[in-house]
């Protein structure tokens, strides 16, 4: 019987350590700095290519002129907008935010 109380106990310090592991002080998340960066568009060149640029070279992007821009936040697409420009600096106006579910199970994958 001694040994069953303390397998209880054990497993009840293992659930508390859990609980306690999971639990996120929100103050201290809310202070966790993110990098943010809008993507116009992609290209995949060949390294040689890349060698011959010069300035005034242009890439094309994969992008057609008109699609809206991604918003990644640490690399993660978290919204789609448009460029605007505010106080002689550009902006984004979000048209589209992807959900955070879909966001989370980009995370995973």
């Amino acid at each position: 019987m001694s040994e069953e109380i303390k397998s209880i106990d054990t497993q009840e310090k293992t659930q508390q350590e859990d609980a306690n592991a999971v639990s996120i002080d929100e103050q201290l998340l809310n202070n966790i700095p993110v990098s943010i960066s809008v993507e116009v568009g992609r290209a995949s060149i060949k390294i040689k290519d890349l060698m011959r640029l010069s300035q005034g070279a242009v890439i094309e992007l994969e992008r057609l002129a008109g699609e809206p821009l991604d918003l990644l936040v640490n690399n993660t697409l978290v919204a789609q907008g448009e460029v605007v420009l505010v106080n002689d600096r550009y902006g984004i106006r979000l048209t589209q935010v992807v959900p955070p579910a879909d966001r989370i199970k980009n995370l995973k994958s």
